[in-house]
């Protein structure tokens, strides 16, 4: 089983879901974000690093973002990528179980 599937598979857990978040946008910009830290507002992030933030949840969680989910809004802070995360894949489970 890829690490994907096994994303997809296991149950959401938020607070694992932020720290992972969290780690990936320090590496990507040396810095420390807070969970609640607007990271476009501050100047951590840009709409070159936003692309990567879609390609990280797509691979990291196994979820898609398309259309109305690619709005600034679900991007500004750890806690709101962890948010769409969740809905995300609560609404791809949902999808399977039909």
């Amino acid at each position: 089983m890829t690490p994907e599937q096994q994303t997809a598979k296991a149950p959401f857990e938020m607070d694992a879901v932020i720290d992972e978040i969290t780690r990936f946008v320090a590496e990507q910009t040396r810095t420390t974000p807070e969970v609640d830290q607007d990271l476009f507002a501050t100047g951590v992030a840009n709409s070159m690093f936003a692309m990567q933030l879609v390609m990280f949840l797509e691979q990291a969680y196994a979820v898609t973002v398309a259309g109305p989910d690619l709005q600034l809004s679900n991007f500004c802070t750890v806690k709101s990528m962890a948010t769409l995360v969740g809905r995300l894949q609560a609404e791809s489970a949902a999808d399977s179980d039909v």
